[in-house]
């Protein structure tokens, strides 16, 4: 009756791994983008324990030569620094570029029929519109980003929770001096630092003022704008708009949307690609049970935590003087740190996480 099962809208990393998880489970799965790879995004480039477990799972493997391994979080303000090694191994710092290839290899050997270079002009019931042709599939998942056309196509444009944030990336040819990656805090904007390569590092500013770019802020970061002094670039400085996003709804009928087109967490928690994997997992289920009501919770409960986490640490971008108590109390108390980043990676549940905050409330008031 259809050209395909499962049509996927997005040629990223969300679609891209929603797509392998399809024909994981003998779905035909035809995959269009208007790009061509590799396809890349402003992003901080760090992947999580968990997001390399969840990427394992699809079949996804990051050569060990790929990228440059780090083994925790390190928090830095003006007078204190707290660092911690996560409990669950070690992350990897990929540059994008060298990450989407690797997940269009393993979609083509999964059988993915892939489209490039062939934009999307509509959605109609189980047609899919092309610029050289239209499609028809049992199955239509949105994974076409954060301003997603095929939300506002299908009616699942209506949100129910927003906040925006705006983020600038610049690379640096400079060996990682740090086995973690460090996040730099100061007046209502961060700095985070990925090593992406032996020789390379991924710099990025986030903050709440589109007009701050990075050489505007790296005066607020001292020891670090004299780290990065008489460096030249690799690259140009890239921008993304970047949102604390819910839908009230991530599915409906026969189409399903995935990623940034569901909805976004803020970049501080680097959950972005996570995320991204294990709803492409549970997505998956969903379509092999033919109820998309499965995806609808499972979808629900990934976010909760993701969201939880950014929700406590964007506190301290609003308070210069709570960010200053807490990163004290996290330099005097370090296993309160410890087990922050382990609640962040799924290693602590939030009913933990809430007594490890108690203690930490009690630091601050006592500081």
């Amino acid at each position: 009756m259809y050209d395909t099962d499962v049509f996927v809208l997005g040629g990223g990393p969300a679609g891209l791994a929603a797509a392998i998880a399809a024909r994981q489970r003998g779905f035909t799965v035809t995959l269009a983008d208007a790009d061509r790879p590799p396809i890349d995004k402003a992003c901080g480039e760090g992947l999580m324990p968990d997001s390399l477990a969840a990427a394992a799972k699809l079949g996804i493997q990051i050569p060990d030569d790929a990228g440059h391994p780090f083994r925790g979080i390190r928090f830095s303000g003006p007078l204190s620094q707290v660092e911690a090694p996560f409990p669950n191994g070690r992350g990897r710092g990929l540059r994008r570029t060298v990450l989407h290839p690797l997940l269009v290899e393993t979609a083509a050997k999964a059988g993915v029929n892939m489209i490039w270079g062939t934009s999307v002009t509509g959605v109609d019931g189980h047609s899919i519109r092309t610029a050289r042709e239209t499609f028809t599939s049992r199955w239509i998942i949105g994974a076409d980003g954060g301003q997603s056309m095929v939300r506002r196509w299908t009616g699942l444009g209506e949100i129910s929770r927003e906040a925006n944030r705006f983020g600038f990336r610049r690379h640096y040819k400079i060996a990682p001096w740090a086995e973690y990656v460090e996040i730099h805090w100061g007046n209502r904007c961060q700095f985070y630092i990925t090593p992406t390569a032996p020789d390379e590092i991924c710099l990025v500013l986030m903050s709440r003022d589109s007009h701050l770019r990075i050489d505007d802020a790296l005066p607020q970061f001292p020891a670090l704008q004299q780290r990065l002094a008489g460096l030249t670039p690799a690259g140009t400085e890239r921008g993304s708009f970047a949102a604390t996003r819910r839908l009230k709804r991530v599915a409906e009928g026969h189409v399903a949307l995935i990623g940034d087109a569901s909805g976004t967490v803020d970049a501080i928690t680097g959950e972005g690609l996570c995320m991204a994997f294990q709803q492409a997992l549970a997505l998956a289920d969903a379509l092999e049970a033919e109820d998309l009501g499965l995806y609808r919770r499972a979808h629900l409960s990934l976010a909760r935590r993701p969201l939880f986490m950014a929700d406590f640490m964007l506190l301290m971008d609003r308070s210069r003087l709570l960010q200053r108590r807490v990163l004290r109390a996290f330099s005097e108390r370090p296993e309160l740190f410890a087990r922050l980043l382990a609640t962040h990676v799924g290693k602590f549940n939030i009913p933990q996480f809430a007594a490890t905050a108690a203690a930490l409330g009690w630091e601050i008031l006592t500081a």
